[in-house]
């Protein structure tokens, strides 16, 4: 009781502090007039007004600059009234002084009646420049702002299709809407009563706290799943390494009997093969003059390790599963969307892969065998924007395993299905991303690659890549490998030469060279900085720039469908679980949790034996790459 009446007066001032602010008028009197009778004094700290005069003449004074296109003024007003913590640590702050930034650089050109004070503008644009130097840089990484690293250094940028928006009023009224609800979501902070922020601070945070550690877990959870992915590819590739490390020492060691090079020589060159700590272990204690020595211990360095015992994955209720992917709500089919991918991604390659796979294809998960209007495929039409993606992803992911392409492949209402969506979308990068990732996956196939060179994708292909700066690493890298396989067909070299001034443009400009005359001089210049690989395919280009045209002007013929390029390996890049849209509320089931607990099944994960192709081609030789790769294989091998 003594605690109490110490504090009284502060516990009262709250309480009229609430009231006033939620206007409990009748109430707020009555309790005033109780205090008085009873003589219970109220803190005056807490009874003060809860409008702030200087926060209000604040924000007049910035909308305003706003409107007048006063940078300076608005930046310093920024600065000065909204603090370092929000400005440096709210995602949501960042974002809008970043369009913020682009309101201010371009303002002149959307407002000048003639031609714009060059000197002005060159100012406004230089100090757009240095934000993206500095403070922006932290969004680079970001596809949504991406294209505008590139906006300084468009000369009309009024012209350009990627920043057409911009230069809309609608797009300065939406940005301008965007401020007024920051400005007022800051400030109504400050005018929160006290009462109210002790109990967020000590009953509802802590929910915030539990909902943000369980976020942190599944996070924590995706990223040791991808650790694992690229730790079993790194060890794949070391491997390889070190087998044909021991191939080329075993040629080595069979050139010293015949004296052609001294092992002193020997040494040094397979030395230099190795990492640091192998090469100081060799150097150090293998005798290079004795015959298989060095490749023998090589060898026995990969000896098999023996590995813990993989289980599989649970069955599932696949019926169940295929009828809410069609009737459920929009994020219960993203989270469905997204369980279902990590199974196939974040699964040991191998049996425990291969039979998550085949349970998938034999009970057609995605309807590729379905005749009816409503199918899983559809879901690639979807209104929500996260469900196409996620439908996009899980196709890319199937696509990016030998077995998922050949049951994608056998019908072209998958191929047609993407071509659409490819044209399609152009709101979410992500999305294109991932259609355009499986598209080229697909043209590893003889048959899909006719149809897609039939279907005129070469000229899209060819437009996209003719601004190759607004696109992203992974847009860039399977535009071009897409284009490529399909060009390694006489059909695809045909459809380029009905254009070939602008594929010749669009491939002078992807190799970096302003001149488009002398394609030889250009690919000569790059020899010179080329590894042993691009040097001989460019030799090959060369060689054929040079060779007499053929008669007619004719190419030769390579369109027998019966011959097929699908190369037997498979490539799960990382690029398919990254920047996730969704994430679980507290309470919210995702991921294995959710396909174990609400979609469990009775022996649907046996599916047939994987059938073998051919082993992937090998690279080699004095020819140029003939046969059609993906990116990611090429980067990481092909691991058995």
């Amino acid at each position: 009781m003594v605690d109490v009446l110490a504090h009284e007066s502060e516990l009262l001032g709250l309480v009229k502090e609430y009231l006033d602010f939620a206007e409990f008028e009748d109430t707020l009197k009555t309790f005033l007039k109780e205090c008085k009778i009873k003589g219970k004094p109220l803190s005056k700290s807490t009874c003060g007004s809860l409008r702030d005069p200087k926060s209000l003449k604040f924000q007049r004074d910035l909308l305003a600059a706003f409107d007048s296109g006063d940078q300076k003024v608005f930046f310093r007003l920024w600065e000065e009234h909204i603090p370092r913590p929000i400005r440096d640590g709210d995602s949501l702050a960042q974002k809008l002084e970043f369009y913020l930034h682009i309101h201010f650089a371009i303002y002149l050109l959307k407002h000048s009646a003639g031609r714009p004070d060059k000197e002005d503008l060159d100012e406004r644009i230089s100090y757009f420049k240095t934000f993206l130097e500095t403070k922006g840089a932290a969004l680079s990484q970001t596809t949504e702002f991406l294209p505008f690293y590139a906006l300084p250094f468009v000369p009309n940028p009024m012209a350009h299709p990627s920043f057409k928006e911009l230069f809309q009023d609608s797009w300065t009224s939406e940005l301008k809407l965007k401020l007024e609800k920051f400005l007022a979501l800051m400030f109504k902070a400050s005018n929160t009563p006290k009462l109210l922020t002790l109990y967020k601070e000590n009953g509802q945070s802590n929910k915030d706290v539990l909902q943000q550690l369980h976020q942190q877990l599944v996070e924590a959870e995706r990223r040791s799943m991808t650790y694992l992915k690229r730790y079993n590819r790194i060890q794949a590739d070391y491997h390889n390494l070190i087998g044909v490390t021991a191939e080329l020492v075993d040629s080595l060691e069979a050139t010293v009997s015949g004296k052609m090079i001294t092992p002193e020589y020997l040494q040094s060159v397979c030395v230099r093969l190795f990492s640091n700590q192998m090469r100081q272990s060799l150097a150090h204690s293998v005798d290079f003059t004795r015959p298989g020595t060095a490749s023998t211990m090589l060898r026995a360095s990969l000896a098999p390790v023996k590995l813990k015992d993989v289980p599989l994955l649970p069955s599932l209720d696949y019926e169940k599963l295929k009828k809410d992917l069609i009737l459920g709500s929009d994020r219960l089919k993203a989270f469905l969307l997204q369980a279902l991918r990590w199974r196939l991604t974040t699964s040991h390659p191998g049996e425990q892969r291969e039979t998550v796979l085949q349970a998938y294809i034999s009970n057609d998960l995605l309807d590729c065998h379905s005749h009816s209007q409503r199918s899983v495929l559809q879901l690639l039409q979807s209104k929500s924007e996260v469900v196409r993606q996620y439908t996009a992803r899980l196709i890319n992911a199937f696509a990016s395993l030998a077995e998922g392409r050949r049951y994608l492949a056998q019908s072209t209402k998958v191929l047609r299905m993407l071509e659409e969506r490819l044209k399609e979308e152009d709101k979410d990068v992500i999305t294109r991303e991932n259609v355009l990732g499986a598209l080229q996956k697909f043209s590893l196939r003889r048959p899909l690659q006719t149809a897609m060179i039939q279907d005129g994708l070469i000229f899209w292909l060819i437009d996209i890549l003719k601004e190759p700066d607004c696109l992203s690493d992974y847009t860039l890298e399977y535009s071009v490998a897409l284009l490529m396989n399909l060009c390694l067909r006489s059909a695809g070299k045909n459809m380029c030469a009905k254009v070939a001034g602008l594929v010749l443009k669009v491939l002078s400009d992807l190799l970096g060279h302003e001149n488009h005359e002398g394609m030889e001089d250009i690919l000569r210049c790059f020899i010179k900085e080329g590894n042993a690989e691009m040097i001989r395919q460019i030799e090959f280009i060369i060689k054929q720039l040079n060779a007499e045209e053929l008669l007619d002007g004719v190419l030769e013929s390579d369109d027998d469908e019966d011959e097929d390029d699908e190369e037997d390996h498979d490539t799960m890049e990382a690029d398919l679980d990254k920047d996730e849209l969704i994430q679980p509320q507290l309470g919210e089931l995702s991921g294995e949790k959710l396909l174990t607990t609400e979609y469990l099944g009775i022996m649907t994960n046996t599916g047939k034996a994987r059938r073998r192709g051919t082993a992937g081609v090998q690279w080699g030789g004095p020819e140029p790459l003939r046969r059609p790769v993906t990116p990611g294989g090429h980067r990481t091998g092909y691991p058995a």
